[in-house]
């Protein structure tokens, strides 16, 4: 399995910018990882997910494409997720997460950190 540990969120009016980061450790077959979004009494939805080999983004939620960008640093040892005009919708804690695979279309992802807040008024 794969350690994450996320970083990064806080507390922003409308309209500002946060980046997240998930510190990646452990396993090196890593297939695909992303960030995932909770809010209270709301399901867990997917934010954007990636392949970790080629970067290849394979997803970017409708609610906030153009927005939000998903990315690793070179050393594939921090995935980031920089987030640009936040809303107060945007509120929810943050989750990195990571799979084995095959593929990125699911969202039951195997390992997950602990999560971070955001906090958009």
């Amino acid at each position: 399995h794969v350690q994450l540990v996320e970083s990064g969120g806080g507390s922003v009016q409308a309209g500002e910018s946060l980046t997240l980061s998930c510190m990646v450790s452990g396993s090196t077959d890593t297939h695909c990882m992303g960030w995932f979004r909770q809010a209270p009494g709301k399901e867990r939805e997917a934010v954007a997910k990636l392949y970790f080999d080629t970067e290849y983004i394979y997803y970017v939620a409708d609610s906030v494409k153009g927005r939000f960008n998903i990315y690793l640093n070179n050393a594939k040892t921090t995935l980031f997720l920089l987030m640009n005009n936040l809303q107060p919708e945007d509120t929810a804690t943050y989750y990195c997460a990571a799979d084995r695979g095959p593929g990125c279309g699911f969202d039951d992802f195997s390992d997950r950190g602990q999560g971070t807040q955001v906090t958009v008024s």
